[in-house]
């Protein structure tokens, strides 16, 4: 199974906004995502899709082994599978998501570059 993102595709990709694997909107609705779906559910579940993934994002990094790329570790990428990553996704993700996640154990740090926590 492989998780590259096809050339002419763009229209239709989409950002995790958990792990921020970027894949086409009908691979997340055929297969979810490899990193997140047994918390977010997203296969088969559009309405989770759109909820969940961002089509607005910045940089893409193509991850051969994420075990020992720099690049992985900078991004918190290096526990997830090899493929295409987005460096900045835009999007918040419901309360009731952050906390599935949290009950979960999965502490989870937003990836538009913000660290999460609402201003005072």
């Amino acid at each position: 199974m492989t998780y590259y993102v096809p050339p002419g595709q763009q229209r239709t990709l989409r950002a995790c906004m958990v792990c921020s694997l970027v894949q086409l909107h009908n691979k997340f609705m055929r297969e979810g995502c490899p990193n997140c779906d047994n918390v977010l559910g997203l296969r088969g579940n559009n309405d989770a899709i759109q909820e969940c993934t961002s089509q607005v994002f910045e940089g893409l990094i193509t991850l051969n082994d994420p075990n020992t790329s720099w690049v992985a570790r900078w991004q918190r990428l290096d526990s997830y599978v090899p493929g295409t990553y987005a460096v900045k996704v835009t999007g918040s993700l419901p309360d009731d998501v952050i906390a599935n996640l949290e009950d979960a154990g999965v502490k989870y740090i937003p990836r538009d570059g913000s660290t999460g926590e609402e201003e005072p």
